[in-house]
């Protein structure tokens, strides 16, 4: 069986085009298959859409309904909770990944892979954002073990342990494709097209980019950390050096200040390197105080179809 899971947030001018298109192309695999969407708190008609949908298909939907809004990867994991089927694909809702790409990644599973990613041949996203996603693809590829080409695409296929796995961890801010890159035994990628929204707004704006940024960079790497111990030996030493040399030049050739400007722009350098360090740290403490919480990642409020899976929270 195949499972399709979908996280939905206010999503109601598109979830019309995209029945449309997902159950015909999932109907044209000659597969077993279900679809879980998971209403993510929408405060549209998305969950009236979903419950809809779930009466005209109850044999292959499954709609959760989440008492509040989760965030995407956690709404992902609450639909992994649902899950039947041996291999489980991720899609968003708004259509820019198209439903037919399913069947290139069942390929690969078919294969023999137990992860497949996906890179968008051509984004129909905007430059800031285009340029953004491939810095952040090369700071992540350089300081993490997480090597995936294109982060940003949720169309991805995981085998059933990998999905398990996941499910067991108890991270309170997972970043699914890179969880399930670490979990794999035989990952790949394929290329997918790539449209762009026929409604709706994208939900993840500059700031919010930024904050999932520094949760994938904190959570899968301690490197950075690393970086400014070892910044902070160096300019240390360099500081040892050149209080030395001022020592030794005062005592011979005299007081002086010239250099007085110099100075102070080389103390401003060092405040504001020991302010981003100080930051930085904080990202890795405040990551600490989240998980030690253990408040759950979702509550599921309703489920539209039976499951033989109990929800782990």
């Amino acid at each position: 069986m195949i499972s399709v899971v979908i996280p939905v947030l206010n999503e109601q001018d598109v979830l019309p085009q995209l029945f449309a298109r997902l159950y015909p192309a999932m109907d044209k695999l000659q597969r077993s298959y279900e679809i879980v969407f998971v209403d993510d708190g929408s405060s549209d008609r998305s969950a009236a859409l979903l419950r809809a949908q779930y009466q005209a298909r109850p044999l292959v939907t499954k709609v959760v309904l989440l008492r509040a809004n989760a965030g995407q990867h956690a709404a992902i994991l609450a639909g992994f909770s649902q899950v039947r089927g041996e291999v489980v694909v991720t899609l968003d809702a708004d259509l820019q990944n198209p439903p037919e790409e399913i069947a290139t990644l069942l390929e690969k599973t078919d294969a023999g892979h137990d992860y497949v990613g996906s890179i968008r041949r051509h984004r129909e996203d905007s430059a800031w954002r285009r340029i953004a996603s491939r810095a952040m693809n090369s700071v992540r590829d350089k300081i993490t073990r997480v090597h995936i080409t294109d982060q940003g695409c949720m169309l991805r296929a995981y085998h059933r342990d990998i999905v398990r796995a996941m499910l067991a961890s108890n991270e309170a801010q997972p970043f699914i494709p890179a969880l399930g890159y670490l979990y794999a035994n035989n990952p790949t990628e394929v290329t997918v097209e790539h449209d762009g929204r026929n409604a709706g707004n994208s939900k993840y704006s500059f700031t919010r980019l930024i904050q999932l940024n520094f949760d994938l960079i904190t959570g899968f790497s301690t490197l950075p950390l690393r970086v400014f111990s070892i910044l902070g030996m160096l300019i240390a030493g360099g500081s040892l050096v050149l209080v030395f040399i001022l020592a030794i030049r005062r005592l011979f050739i005299g007081p002086e200040a010239e250099g007085v400007f110099t100075l102070f722009g080389i103390v401003f350098f060092m405040i504001g390197l020991l302010l981003f360090a100080v930051g930085l740290l904080g990202e890795y403490v405040g990551r600490i105080y989240i998980e030690v919480r253990k408040r759950p990642r979702y509550i599921i409020a309703e489920v539209l179809g039976e499951s033989d899976e109990p929800d782990p929270g």
